[in-house]
């Protein structure tokens, strides 16, 4: 019983690009366009106050720490380069004219300045220092007032931000799933066939999720990051352009080994989406079939398989865990490099006198924040990597058109089943393997067809057609003498009500698995639907009665009950046409002989077509049509059927 997992392996995508998928993913932006625009906005005001902190800093030094001014005229005169190793004092200030005086021999006096070494100013007292420089201390108070201004500023603009692109990514993930769920939902039963449960739930869950942080932080981030480096590089070249140029002459290495990163952690990503939709399809499959593997103790085989598939994740997650190892460190040393440079070619022109001491130093603080934003812009490649390969999936699944085919032409709806024909049908699932083979019959308003035959024949097949799961191959199916597709699958699935052998009921309620959709019955309608099911005994026994809440599939309630809950509903949908799949198998006799007293009542006025694998369900049908190997071989009433000796004679002699 070793599952063979090789159907449910990923369709093998080619190599899309980014922006490709960028672009189809803004139709679900366009809709919150006017808040991306606004935080773009808020982006840009951010980065020009982040900007703005190193360069006060460049003035604070410059200006009123070490101010780049002072060369006296006899310097000038005799060409001494002091650059600013001389600080200048305006002797019209009495209080800083007393200093000069209780400290004449460390001054030269030119005209109303005074010029001090600044090496000397150790010599002068603390207090006199201040009396000396006080404009320079408020100077540096008033720019240290600005920056703690700024920082709130920045702190304000940062939360708007965040709040407007979180609201904005999750009304744009709850768009993007409840598209590829409605897709989902009108796909054929042939797509479902080929794509187990698992990777479908990972596509509407673990991939929307995963796109989550790309619309939150990475497309705003980015935008910030490359307005930051923008800035940044305008702002060193209006300082000193030739320190710039050296500066900066490492961005095409950096933007080389960015683009081959991307590459390879694409390919991570890739395969770490795969491989995590196989995991949660092979835990799917393990948990609805727990009681067939704890029955055949394949929970072995099971742990085995799920454990080769988890390594194979683990290797996966490993190499993209290595990528992101060897191309952070690079950017790392790559900094490193750069400010090296920095201060090798930067303190040379200090030296020299060709730039200021502060200019040294904004260009330092500058580059240290130039690399913040490629290291983010790193991360947020990571992560967009991540998203985009969950893109993939989920774009994957929407272009795939396999819905029932729409009708050419608008057709009126269809009056009331008077007949439901088979001319010439041919069906099969796959190529070469027919299922169906050459069907011609008619159903007549009112009649009571049954199919028998035995396992393989072809009767689900048939149910499958009519309610246009599948399509035929060729051949025609006729509603009142109207080719069926001619109207769209949920026209003719509105007048047809399916109870299968196995049915199939929702987590909710009693009454919500009976009414569904049809909200105009009333308490006393419901009532008499559940007495003519038999359901109104062991409805009135649960505490909660119709509003008991069942569990999934219906577990919590007997086979039979599920059995008696699908005929009420089938019954609450008022159809034209029911189909039963054998429909009392999981019901005793008594109950079985009521149900059927009661829908032969019920049904008088509607087309019923009877699957039935137990020959005493079809002897009271109207007419009995006997499949073998996917061709009708016999129809008749049974007597007619019994009188042949035919194949129909051989099965009820073999069911006694």
């Amino acid at each position: 019983m070793q599952s063979n997992y090789s159907h449910f392996q990923e369709d093998k995508l080619d190599r899309q690009y980014d922006v490709k998928l960028l672009k189809r993913l803004i139709p679900f932006g366009r809709k919150y366009q006017w808040y991306f625009f606004a935080t773009v906005f808020l982006v840009i005001l951010i980065t020009l106050l982040d900007i703005s902190i190193p360069y006060i800093t460049k003035i604070a030094i410059d200006r009123y720490i070490v101010p780049n001014v002072g060369l006296s005229e006899s310097s000038k005169k005799e060409g001494t380069d002091l650059r600013s190793g001389l600080y200048p004092v305006d002797l019209k200030d009495a209080s800083a004219a007393a200093v000069v005086e209780k400290y004449s021999s460390l001054f030269t006096i030119e005209k109303n300045i005074a010029f001090i070494p600044y090496e000397k100013m150790t010599d002068i007292q603390p207090e006199d220092i201040y009396r000396l420089r006080k404009d320079d201390f408020k100077g540096v108070m008033s720019l240290a007032l600005g920056l703690i201004l700024i920082v709130i500023a920045v702190f304000i603009l940062n939360f708007i931000q965040v709040m407007i692109m979180e609201y904005t990514g999750q009304m744009i993930m709850h768009d993007l799933r409840m598209t590829l769920f409605k897709h989902i939902q009108s796909l054929s039963m042939a797509y479902f066939t080929r794509n187990p449960v698992g990777r479908l739930v990972t596509r509407t869950t673990n991939d929307i999720q995963n796109m989550h942080e790309m619309f939150t932080s990475v497309i705003t981030f980015v935008f910030k990051d490359l307005f930051l480096l923008v800035g940044i590089a305008i702002v060193l070249f209006s300082i000193n352009s030739r320190l710039a140029m050296v500066t900066l002459s490492i961005l095409p290495v950096l933007v080389y080994t960015a683009i081959k990163f991307a590459g390879v952690a694409r390919g991570a990503f890739r395969e770490l989406r795969i491989k995590i939709a196989e995991i949660n399809s092979r835990v799917s499959e393990t948990i609805e079939g727990i009681r067939v593997v704890q029955l055949f103790r394949q929970e072995v085989n099971n742990y085995l398989g799920l454990k080769k598939l988890n390594h194979e994740y683990y290797l996966a997650g490993m190499l993209q865990i290595k990528v992101f190892a060897v191309f952070m460190p690079l950017i790392e040393l790559m900094g490193s490099i750069v400010v090296a440079m920095i201060i090798y070619y930067g303190g040379s022109s200090v030296i020299q006198g060709r730039i200021s001491l502060g200019s040294l130093v904004v260009f330092i603080f500058y580059m240290r924040m130039f690399f913040r934003p490629v290291r983010d812009i790193a991360e947020k490649v990571n992560v967009m990597q991540d998203a985009l390969a969950s893109a993939e999936r989920i774009f994957l699944i929407l272009e795939t058109e396999e819905q029932q085919s729409a009708p050419a032409v608008s057709t009126p709806e269809p009056d009331e089943i008077q007949t439901l024909a088979f001319e010439n049908v041919f069906f099969s699932y796959e190529d070469g393997q027919t299922i169906l083979k050459d069907l011609s019959f008619t159903i007549k308003k009112g009649e009571v067809l049954a199919v028998v035959g035995p396992t393989g024949a072809g009767k689900t097949s048939l149910i499958n057609l009519i309610i246009r799961f599948y399509d035929p191959v060729s051949g025609r199916i006729l509603l009142n003498e109207k080719d069926i597709q001619s109207w769209p699958a949920d026209v003719i699935r509105n007048r047809v009500a399916l109870v299968t052998q196995d049915p199939f009921l929702f987590s909710g309620s009693i009454r919500e698995n009976i009414v569904g959709n049809n909200t105009h019955i009333v308490d006393e309608e419901l009532t008499r639907i559940l007495e003519i099911t038999n359901c109104l005994p062991f409805v009135r026994k649960l505490t909660e009665g119709v509003d008991t809440i069942l569990t999934e599939r219906g577990s919590s309630i007997s086979s039979g009950e599920r059995q008696l809950i699908s005929i009420a509903r089938a019954i609450a949908s008022d159809p034209e046409l029911i189909i039963l799949d054998e429909a009392t198998s999981y019901v005793d006799s008594d109950t079985e002989l009521r149900i059927q007293d009661a829908m032969e009542k019920l049904l008088k006025k509607q087309t019923t077509l009877v699957i039935a694998h137990r020959l005493s369900t079809a002897r009271k049908a109207d007419r009995i049509m006997v499949l073998k190997k996917g061709r009708i071989i016999e129809i008749g009433t049974h007597d007619e059927l019994m009188a042949k000796k035919g194949f129909y004679f051989q099965l009820n002699q073999l069911q006694g």
